[in-house]
């Protein structure tokens, strides 16, 4: 437990870098916790592949996979606040016209580039492959996996603002970047994958920037720049 003073909040002087690094670790493990799932557990408990998979079972995975998220998602911001004194949905400063601009910009050249990479629209391609239920699963598997790769973001900028001093540069961006992009190398087999995902969590990290940290604001951006 950290130290705290008279007020009951912790103290800043005990609070280190490598204790969000720990967070922002612990994110991206809760990630790779899928892995774990789709190809050692459920393939020895169904019996078959994950490519094999029937509708029920693929859904039953993402059921699972969204809980674990959402427990580990909610261990970090718990541990932020109680053992770090950082409070992840402290009020903000104003977002102001031009940062509105250059964050529709960065929201521009992701779905322009997930437009290219798919050939065409990702939404309506996944639900005319997926139909009405798996579509539906999918995308709220989305949304829990947006919270994991938004924390890494945040935790990571945290970690490396208290190491360098410098608040103005994308630090939780090149973090994401190195660990979501190379699970995502290591998982589609691919170092385009891994690079293309790189791409996207160096931009998500910009916005969170530009969003002047508010939390609300920068889930909705991300959501927008990584699901559609």
């Amino acid at each position: 437990m950290r130290d705290k003073n008279k007020n009951g909040s912790v103290s800043e002087k005990k609070v280190k870098g490598m204790d969000f690094i720990w967070l922002a670790l612990t994110a991206f493990g809760g990630l790779g916790l899928e892995a774990l799932y789709a190809f050692l557990l459920e393939p020895m408990l169904y019996g078959c592949e994950m490519k094999e998979w029937v509708t029920w079972q693929t859904i039953l995975h993402w059921i699972i996979t969204c809980i674990t998220w959402g427990l580990v998602a909610w261990y970090t911001v718990k541990s932020a606040g109680k053992d770090y004194g950082f409070n992840l949905f402290e009020k903000s400063k104003p977002i102001k016209l031009w940062q509105w601009v250059a964050t529709l910009g960065c929201a521009f050249i992701c779905l322009s580039s997930t437009y290219l990479d798919w050939g065409g629209s990702k939404l309506l391609m996944e639900f005319q492959r997926l139909g009405a239920l798996k579509f539906t699963f999918q995308y709220i598997y989305y949304l829990f996996e947006v919270i994991l790769f938004m924390l890494i973001i945040v935790y990571g900028q945290k970690a490396c603002e208290i190491w360098f001093k410098r608040v103005n540069i994308p630090y939780g961006g090149i973090v994401v970047a190195l660990t979501w992009g190379m699970a995502h190398w290591l998982t589609k087999g691919t170092l385009a994958a891994g690079l293309y995902t790189a791409f996207g969590g160096f931009c998500f990290g910009v916005v969170y920037l530009l969003l002047n940290r508010n939390i609300k604001w920068t889930y909705v951006a991300l959501c927008v720049m990584f699901i559609l």
